[in-house]
Order: structure tokens, then sequence, then C-alpha cells
């Protein structure tokens, strides 16, 4: 059964920083890319960054270029995204995303809020 587990989420003041974690497990993590969506209250989800199976390929989103960056370990089956210079529209639920054999798998989620 393929989980994802995502941690790192809490509340930071504007230019702060977080680091996210998702653990996945049930299926060969090293062999699927990886992605962080989000979703802001009232908003669509978005892809905020991906990764490919190896670590080499990355993509962002216009919005957190030169502010986030996605990285995995995949000795520990964990993805990571790195969140510096945090603003108050980065405020969101953070979702872990997978697709493996063209399903797609999600996270519960975690909670980012920028906030003065």
């Amino acid at each position: 059964q393929v989980q994802l587990a995502e941690s790192g989420g809490g509340l930071v003041q504007p230019g702060g920083s977080l680091r996210l974690s998702c653990v996945g497990s049930g299926f060969a993590f090293r062999a699927y890319a990886m992605n962080w969506y989000r979703q802001a209250p009232g908003e669509e989800r978005e892809l905020v960054a991906a990764i490919g199976s190896a670590g080499g390929s990355t993509n962002y989103a216009d919005s957190v270029k030169g502010r986030f960056t996605i990285s995995r370990d995949n000795a520990k089956n964990t993805v990571y995204l790195q969140m510096n210079s945090l603003k108050p529209e980065d405020t969101a639920v953070y979702y872990c995303n997978t697709r493996v054999v063209g399903y797609a798998y999600w996270g519960q989620g975690t909670q980012v809020t920028v906030s003065s």
C-alpha cells in the first residue's frame, strides 16, 4: 500500500525558512518522480516543485523559483522541500505526491503559515 507522510510545517515569520519532509512507503521510492503541491484556502491545488527519480531533474513554479529547493534521499525514501524567504502568500497546506502505475497518491498534507 502506497503511503506518503509529510512533516515539517508550522508557523513562520515572513522572510523565514522551513524544511518539509515526505517519507514514502509501499512502493519503489527510488523509481518514481516526486512532487510537492500546495493548496491555499479557496484556491486550487498547484504544483510547487517536482524532482525526477534520480534527483537530477527538478522543476519549480515561477512563484517559488530561487526561494524553494526540492531534493531527495532515496536511501531514506524521503523527499524534501527547503523553503527560504517565505512570504505570506506561501501560506497553504503542502502535499507530497507521486504517480505509481498511473494512479496519483497524496499525503495528508502539512500546514505552512507565514505571518508576523
